[in-house]
C-alpha cells in the first residue's frame, strides 16, 4: 500500500499520466477520432478504387465508340433514343417499375 501511494506521489509518474490521459481522450487527435479518421480513409480509398475501375471503363466505352460505328449507332439507340428517319421507337417499360409508379401517386 505504501508503495502504491509512493508511486501516486511521484511527480514523474503523474505528470506521464496526465499527459497520457490527455492525449487518448481530450486532445484534437484522440483515440476516437484516430477510429473515425481511420473509417473515412477506408470509405474514401473504397470510393477511389470504384472511381478508377469507372474511368477504365468510361475511356474503354470511349475508344470503342471512337473506333467501331456499330457500337457508336447501337450506344446512340439505347442511351438517347435515337432513330433514323423511317423508324419508329417504342420504349418498354418492366411491370415492376409501373408498380413503383402507382405508389407514388
Amino acid at each position: 500500500m505504501k508503495r502504491v501511494l509512493s508511486l501516486f506521489s511521484n511527480k514523474y509518474f503523474l505528470s506521464t499520466t496526465v499527459f497520457v490521459v490527455w492525449m487518448m481522450f481530450f486532445d484534437r487527435n484522440d483515440l476516437m477520432s484516430q477510429a473515425e479518421y481511420r473509417a473515412q480513409l477506408d470509405k474514401l480509398k473504397e470510393e477511389r478504387d470504384f472511381y478508377i475501375e469507372e474511368t477504365g471503363r468510361v475511356k474503354k466505352d470511349l475508344e470503342e465508340l471512337t473506333t467501331n460505328r456499330e457500337k457508336l449507332e447501337k450506344f446512340a439507340r439505347e442511351k438517347y433514343l435515337m432513330k433514323k428517319a423511317n423508324e419508329d421507337v417504342y420504349v418498354l417499360i418492366p411491370e415492376k417499375d409501373k408498380e413503383e409508379d402507382k405508389t407514388l401517386f
